[in-house]
């Protein structure tokens, strides 16, 4: 059986695009599920899969990540990966999708768990806001406020894999990717017509996805008037090969096998001189 991903929210679990990407494992918070059951359900996925690769959001409640640790811990298991991700919810569950694509293939659970760090530098995770006076994630300029309370005003932003502003309707625009992706995109209160006819040519996407908006996101983004969007790598192919490509590493703690600078079940580092997290010329423009 594949390596089991898991999440805390059922909206971050996009729909598969194609037959061969599993589900993903739901894991309550202590406000909907006991710990007992926590636990007899955690056995039986350990059971069945082996590893768990928990991906979960920096904002979530500190009460459900106690609950993350505390099953890994009473457990005594080192094969349950706990993934604290500071990026958007529509970017999480992207990458959680592709999480889930490579679990199928020939990849140990522990290059699946510290692929993650590797694919979040190509999500290009952000919104398109009505204000940004409550936007606490990335840096706001005074200027910026200011023109929050101008009726009419608009704003498009990315958090990863950098921080950028701007105003719509002005002459910036925000960077892109370099590399063939599609765009998923989760309507809020607000018009995505910007996004499906600025963002997305400017962009060269090679395709549109439209997804439910995630819990969270108004939240994230200081306001429910938005559409959240995050561009991203969709073949599996191209997965592969970028994931393949990095040299693979034995962790000195652990001994799992992982990718990139630290292992995703115990984060101890490897040293940087033996690092590889980016996998040079995988990518190019236009290819899918």
């Amino acid at each position: 059986m594949p390596t089991a991903i898991a999440v805390t929210s059922a909206d971050l679990v996009l729909p598969p695009t194609d037959h061969q990407t599993p589900a993903a494992i739901l894991l309550q918070g202590p406000d909907t599920q006991s710990l007992d059951d926590a636990l007899a359900e955690m056995t039986v996925t350990l059971e069945r899969h082996g590893h768990v690769v928990a991906l979960y959001p920096a904002s979530i409640s500190a009460a459900h990540e106690r609950r993350l640790h505390t099953v890994r811990s009473v457990l005594e298991t080192d094969r349950i990966a706990l993934l604290k991700l500071d990026l958007p919810p529509l970017g999480i569950a992207v990458l959680t999708r592709q999480l889930r694509q490579l679990s199928v293939c020939d990849f140990s659970a522990g290059v699946v768990a510290s692929a993650a760090r590797l694919l979040s530098h190509y999500v290009y995770a952000g919104a398109l806001l009505n204000s940004v006076t409550k936007l606490d994630r990335i840096p706001v300029s005074l200027k910026s406020h200011a023109k929050s309370w101008m009726p009419g005003t608009q704003f498009a932003v990315t958090a990863n894999p950098e921080p950028q502003l701007i105003k719509v309707g002005g002459e910036e625009t925000l960077s892109g990717p370099e590399f063939s992706t599609q765009l998923a995109i989760a309507h809020g209160q607000l018009s995505a017509t910007w996004v499906t006819e600025t963002l997305a040519p400017g962009w060269q996407v090679q395709g549109i996805q439209e997804v439910e908006l995630p819990a969270g996101s108004s939240t994230w983004w200081g306001t429910s008037k938005l559409v959240e969007f995050a561009a991203f790598l969709p073949d599996i192919s191209v997965l592969y090969q970028l994931v393949s490509s990095v040299r693979r590493e034995q962790c000195h703690w652990c001994g799992i096998q992982l990718i990139g600078d630290r292992c995703g079940f115990c984060s101890a580092p490897v040293a940087p001189a033996e690092n590889q997290l980016h996998a040079a010329g995988v990518l190019n423009r236009g290819s899918t």
